[in-house]
């Protein structure tokens, strides 16, 4: 079957709801987490077990498949493909440069940002995986391997996904899920089956995904709380902060798109460039400003041999691997079939070269400049400052990290209020994106969904992170997160050759490499801080 890049394949008619995706995905849903809420503790060995093997056997794989993807999104936005449009070659852009990129940041970092921009480098200079702790090299390493998890890999993942799902939906008129994907290599069986099993593994992924982002967050509002106003840190404060953040969430997916999502996701960057201003101008600006071009010179030029380091011969890094690169890897993937459908949905009119650099290298260098802004004035803080009270607090209590960070600024109080705000939008607009993308999987691509279903899928995602942080903690969190990514590389081993897009006419046959289509959907789905 070949296809030229201007057809359009037909839609199957759809219902409002796709029974099959939606019932399996709520039973099994239902069903992992009743057995992580009754069983916690066979629950969290078996997560661990099974992050232990995967640790151990597929970490090649995940290692490989990443940087296939890095390689596929840089060619397809610096070839002749770029200047293809993701729709009509008359489309226009949904939403402003400015809009865009809001939501973009809000739903592919988001909380993540906030819980480790301050810890992660800290860590890595108190515990390197190579080299002595607490040296000058330990603090130009840790901004490096922080650079490296946060950086160009993370936003190729999302950007690969999103990349095959617009231009299929787009340019062929396939409905935006994550089986019209796989067009090219089963056809029409996309409907049947195969395409439900996809689906179904997508909607289980993106709702473990933003539970595990739902984990994190509640930790850092309850720390945050405590801190400005005594709150108590415990379980009980932390479901309560779930059910009512899942509520602002949903009251958000309910207003749709442009009304709740976007307004927030503006809000949010907004406060984002308010305090990465603010710390950037009353820290060490000089020295950030020199740090933060010498990092990135340090990154990019460590980026090839940093992308294939599995530690195969240092035994005791190997296992530094397991617990930060090959998590994050997991991390991303598993998120990326949620964010990639969003930044799908919101990127229609662009051409490929403009949704690579808007996709790939602007948040990335957002990215990274928050990360030299909070994380080398952490280190700094440490090193030149005597801040071990900050040393200790991210060794004990990740959450509180950077709360104490701030407490070592002028206005640390104004500072606190900007960042706990953060926290708590950020925190909405993971849970509503994840919604308004999950209730599109259960419907088979359809846009405009009843209330009701927008309304149970807000709150089945509240409800399972409220199971899995009762069940385990960051811990069984992490461990679901990695697991989740595994199964949708399993999916794309086949391939069907009947099904052929040209070269020529298809930017997106790039990743579909010949014998496999690892970098395109194994990965798309591999598995995806906000």
């Amino acid at each position: 079957m070949i296809m030229s890049d201007n057809d359009t394949i037909p839609k199957k008619s759809t219902s409002q709801i796709n029974k099959a995706v939606f019932f399996t995905s709520a039973l099994l849903i239902f069903l992992l987490v009743a057995f992580a809420a009754v069983f916690p503790d066979v629950a969290d060995k078996n997560f661990k077990l099974l992050q232990q093997q995967i640790f151990t056997n597929a970490s090649w794989f995940y290692i490989l498949a990443v940087a296939l993807i890095l390689l596929s999104v840089t060619f397809l936005g610096l070839s002749r493909y770029g200047d293809i449009k993701l729709g009509p070659d008359h489309a226009q852009p949904d939403f402003s440069y400015h809009s865009w990129f809001a939501m973009l940041f809000s739903a592919g970092m988001g909380i993540g940002l906030m819980f480790f921009g301050v810890a992660e480098p800290v860590m890595h200079y108190l515990s390197p995986p190579v080299g002595t702790p607490e040296t000058v090299a330990a603090a130009k390493e840790a901004m490096r391997l922080t650079f490296f998890h946060w950086g160009l890999h993370a936003w190729a993942i999302y950007a690969i996904v999103a990349l095959i799902l617009a231009f299929f939906s787009y340019r062929h008129g396939l409905p935006l899920t994550l089986r019209s994907a796989l067009y090219p290599i089963i056809g029409d069986r996309i409907y049947g089956p195969v395409g439900h099993a996809v689906d179904i593994f997508a909607v289980i992924g993106t709702v473990f995904g933003v539970a595990t982002s739902l984990g994190y967050g509640v930790l850092q509002v309850n720390a945050g709380l405590n801190h400005l106003f005594g709150v108590p840190i415990n379980e009980t404060v932390q479901v309560i902060l779930i059910v009512v953040i899942t509520g602002l969430a949903t009251i958000s997916v309910v207003s749709g798109l442009d009304k709740g999502i976007r307004i927030l996701s503006e809000l949010n960057l907004g406060l984002a460039l308010l305090l990465l201003a603010l710390v950037l101008c009353l820290g060490p600006t000089v020295l950030l400003l020199k740090s933060f071009v010498e990092n990135t010179g340090g990154y990019l030029s460590e980026l090839v041999s940093k992308t294939f380091n599995l530690y195969a011969y240092e035994p005791k890094s190997s296992k530094w691997l397991g617990g930060w690169t090959l998590l994050y890897w997991g991390w991303w993937l598993s998120w990326s079939p949620f964010v990639g459908m969003f930044i799908a949905r919101v990127s229609r009119g662009r051409t490929i070269r403009e949704f690579v650099t808007g996709v790939l290298f602007v948040p990335a260098g957002f990215t990274l400049m928050w990360m030299t802004v909070f994380g080398n004035s952490a280190i700094y803080l440490i090193m030149n400052q005597g801040a071990t009270d900050l040393a200790n607090t991210v060794q004990q209590d990740v959450a509180l990290a950077l709360f104490n960070f701030l407490e070592h600024f002028p206005f640390s109080s104004v500072l606190s209020f900007i960042a706990m705000a953060m926290v708590i939008v950020f925190f909405v607009t993971s849970a509503d994106s994840g919604a308004m993308v999950v209730d599109t999987l259960a419907t088979g691509g359809v846009a405009n969904t009843p209330v009701w279903q927008r309304i149970f899928w807000a709150s089945l995602m509240g409800i399972v992170a409220i199971a899995l942080l009762l069940a385990g903690g960051l811990s069984a969190l992490q461990t679901v997160t990695i697991a989740s990514a595994l199964p949708f590389s399993v999916i794309c081993r086949g391939r069907d050759t009947r099904y052929r897009i040209p070269p020529a006419q298809i930017p997106a046959c790039a990743i579909y490499a010949p014998g496999s289509c690892l970098g395109c959907l194994a990965v798309n789905r591999s598995t995806g801080h906000g």
